[in-house]
């Protein structure tokens, strides 16, 4: 897939390009996704799927641990039993998110920033993107019932609520 190629689908909240999909493997699902400034997408888990992120341009606060305690907000402020914590990615940070694993991402700055995301199997992650991006496309304050419905449609546990500007 060469560079600027793949299908786009976008809103105010996010943009997400497909590399991958269902279509072309039977392994994992690859999007290159944008992150606007102030988007959260919260905490969440699943219990059958496994992602990979690499980021590529700008910063992301990252998390990929169990906390002590899950609190219903504010996952930044999250820490493991054995003291991991909230961490900030730079370009060429992998994070690997096993099945069931608590995890988020969010551009607390004011520059987009850039990641490879690549989620197996396929195409749970195809399908729930053209949803949510249906959902947040009014450039409105996220839906919260709807995106909790959507998620749980695909296998994901909301933890704490997606945040946009």
């Amino acid at each position: 897939m060469p560079p600027g190629h793949g299908r786009v689908v976008q809103t105010p909240a996010q943009r997400v390009t497909f590399k991958v999909t269902g279509t072309h493997s039977r392994m994992a699902s690859t999007f290159e996704v944008e992150v606007p400034p102030g988007f959260d997408v919260g905490a969440h888990l699943h219990t059958r799927s496994e992602e990979l992120f690499y980021i590529l341009e700008g910063e992301l606060d990252v998390l990929a641990f169990e906390p002590r305690i899950r609190t219903p907000d504010n996952w930044q402020k999250w820490e493991s039993s054995s003291g991991s914590r909230v961490v900030r990615a730079t370009p060429g940070t992998v994070i690997v998110v096993p099945p069931g694993c608590p995890h988020a991402f969010a551009n607390p700055t004011e520059t987009p920033a850039k990641m490879f995301f690549q989620a197996s199997p396929p195409p749970d992650h195809e399908l729930y993107f053209e949803e949510l991006l249906e959902i947040l496309g009014d450039g409105g304050p996220p839906d919260q019932e709807a995106i909790e419905a959507l998620r749980a449609k695909y296998d994901i546990e909301q933890l704490t609520p997606l945040k946009h500007r």
